[in-house]
């Protein structure tokens, strides 16, 4: 895969990846059979394994930023592509992502081989579509939790189609951070939906789905992404 190479990433064994993740810098690497994965930071508190949005990979600035944020509070971050995303990058052609099912499976392939690389505890997380692939692995799965940044509640402009069926199932502790505008599910329509006890919502001030918020709010996107990484810490520290 040129696009990746060209960026530096190394093609690796699953076998030797176990080998080579114990460093504070940001190492990038081809996995054999499952793909790309930037990995970052030192899991002094656990590792997380963090999926992407539908319309753009983990080397966006949002993914690269939240991920920052996350390693600095001693949190190691496996940010990774869906196959789809690997061939939008290759092709530079926009694509739709696959039905949610094949995501879900790529993911769990994932989460196998980052359990077998180490035994501290593995969080489960993701932007918008890939927070939604996380949690749906976790109604399936044992995990140590969920960090989702941005649910898709609903899709834009149609709120009765709900993607919260699932929830119920989801043993471990689960942290939605929401911007309080999202049209994918604002703070006025979240309020009104009845959610398990295990599931904690922070709410970011005046954000929209990217957490960007408006000129008048005071606050910016950079300093909202950075309160979402580091509340996100603190609530896998608290478990």
């Amino acid at each position: 895969m040129s696009y990746y190479a060209d960026l530096g990433f190394e093609a690796i064994t699953p076998e030797a990846l176990r080998e080579r993740t114990a460093s504070p810098a940001v190492q990038r690497f081809l996995v054999e059979g499952v793909g790309p994965v930037s990995v970052s930071g030192i899991p002094e508190l656990g590792r997380i394994l963090l999926a992407h949005g539908a319309g753009a990979g983990h080397l966006s600035e949002f993914m690269r930023q939240f991920a920052a944020v996350l390693a600095s509070e001693r949190l190691q971050v496996w940010a990774i592509d869906f196959p789809y995303m690997q061939q939008m990058s290759e092709e530079a052609k926009r694509r739709p992502p696959p039905p949610v099912k094949k995501t879900l499976e790529h993911f769990a392939a994932w989460y196998d081989l980052l359990s077998s690389c180490s035994g501290s505890p593995l969080w489960v997380g993701g932007k918008s579509m890939g927070g939604r692939v996380a949690s749906l692995f976790a109604s399936q799965h044992h995990c140590a939790g969920v960090i989702a940044a941005g649910y898709p509640f609903h899709p834009p402009k149609k709120p009765g189609s709900l993607r919260t069926d699932h929830f119920p199932d989801i043993a471990r502790p689960m942290l939605i951070l929401q911007g309080e505008r999202d049209p994918f599910g604002s703070r006025e329509e979240v309020a009104d939906y009845a959610l398990p006890d295990s599931l904690h919502i922070h709410w970011l001030t005046d954000g929209d789905h990217d957490f960007k918020p408006r000129r008048s709010s005071g606050v910016n996107q950079q300093v909202l992404i950075d309160e979402a990484a580091i509340v996100a810490a603190s609530f896998v520290r608290a478990q």
